[in-house]
């Protein structure tokens, strides 16, 4: 597939809807509580509208989304970890959400193609990372094994979110200003939940990321095999 500076950036920020959907819907009939499984099915749907119309962008949407091989999705690698226990689902929608809303905030303020989008969008999303955030505070200044929980989910889950700033080609926005603010959001929610702001790389040899350019982490495969399974199975069906 031959892709053009804005396709390709459609494909990536489609990608990255799309697969952490697929991992929020994972949680369907297994959170902790009714209300919350409601609440992330919601997210997950969002998501999911986000990802068809990026993905619409850059082509078929159904071939984009269940025919591609693992080396050519474009995700960031942080969407693609698995939920892991209730701490480390909520670390990661605190890391993906923040960025996602200041990402779509200064391109819904833009006159790019992803306008539109973001502008609906963006409501979204601070939806989702004020729920985030909400449950951070819930579990890191929650009973002694939810912190410790908490605080490990986030230690973990830190080296992969230099990538969320690498330029995007076909995304012409202040990186360097997205990361400040952030930062600056991120550790201020993880300071006011008591836990400790990491300290680990979040670029270089020791951090992780290389989703943008086809490379994904090991669970990454079992996951896209079960997306993807039932279309593979039954080519062309309708329902």
């Amino acid at each position: 597939m031959t892709l053009t500076v804005n396709t390709a950036a459609a494909l990536a920020l489609g990608d990255d809807a799309l697969v952490l959907s697929h991992r929020l819907g994972e949680w369907a009939g297994h959170a902790p509580v009714l209300e919350e499984e409601v609440a992330l099915a919601n997210i997950a749907l969002d998501l999911l509208g986000q990802a068809r119309v990026l993905l619409s962008l850059a082509g078929d949407e159904d071939e984009l989304a269940y025919l591609r091989e693992e080396r050519a999705f474009r995700n960031l690698q942080l969407v693609e970890q698995p939920n892991g226990d209730f701490a480390h689902t909520i670390a990661r929608q605190l890391y993906f959400s923040t960025y996602q809303r200041l990402l779509y905030a200064h391109l819904a303020s833009g006159d790019s193609e992803f306008a539109p989008l973001a502008a609906k969008a963006v409501k979204e999303v601070a939806y989702h990372q004020d729920h985030a955030e909400q449950w951070t505070l819930r579990l890191g200044d929650g009973t002694a094994e939810s912190h410790e929980r908490m605080n490990r989910a986030c230690q973990e889950l830190w080296r992969f979110t230099g990538e969320m700033f690498q330029p995007l080609d076909g995304v012409d926005i202040d990186w360097d200003a997205i990361q400040a603010a952030w930062l600056e959001s991120v550790e201020a929610t993880l300071r006011r939940a008591t836990l400790t702001v990491p300290e680990g790389p979040r670029v270089g040899a020791w951090a992780a990321g290389a989703g943008r350019q086809g490379l994904h982490t090991e669970s990454f495969g079992r996951m896209l095999a079960e997306m993807q399974h039932l279309h593979r199975s039954h080519p062309g069906a309708s329902w």
